[in-house]
């Protein structure tokens, strides 16, 4: 006879009906591991050096919204009429909503401060404004 046990040596054996969980909570250590490590790489940006490539003119109906911002990041114009970042917000948010729904426009200097054409983005979007694209020039390489 065994230590610790009730049964009789020669008496039929029962079936165990348990589940083992302890593979299943092993699997999910490593999961939630695995998230935990890579969660935070999820919200930092990595440096990443993007193809060049051509893109088509695409072709309007009408003249399109375009705000433009010179080197410095001071001079800021709407349609070639030129705006303090404050006044240029209560112009966007002035404006009616049919001209809303339509594309706005950023043609930023490539030298102007990242800081200045963000702000600037998010008052676009405050304004009311969905649909926003960046004005760039064609790469001049031919493939």
């Amino acid at each position: 006879m065994g230590m610790g046990s009730s049964r009789k040596s020669n008496g039929p054996r029962g079936l165990v009906a348990d589940i083992n969980v302890t593979p299943l909570v092993d699997v999910m250590l490593v999961l939630l591991i695995i998230f935990m490590v890579t969660a935070p790489m999820m919200t930092q940006g990595l440096d990443v050096d993007l193809p060049k490539t051509t893109a088509s003119e695409l072709k309007q109906k009408e003249e399109p919204l375009i705000i433009s911002i010179d080197k410095t990041g001071k001079k800021i114009m709407l349609d070639k009429i030129e705006y303090s970042q404050t006044v240029l917000r209560e112009q966007l948010t002035k404006l009616d909503a049919k001209v809303k729904e339509e594309p706005i426009y950023l043609k930023a200097d490539k030298d102007v401060p990242y800081g200045v054409v963000a702000q600037i983005m998010a008052d676009v979007k405050a304004a009311g404004f969905n649909k926003m694209g960046m004005v760039t020039l064609p790469n001049e390489e031919k493939p």
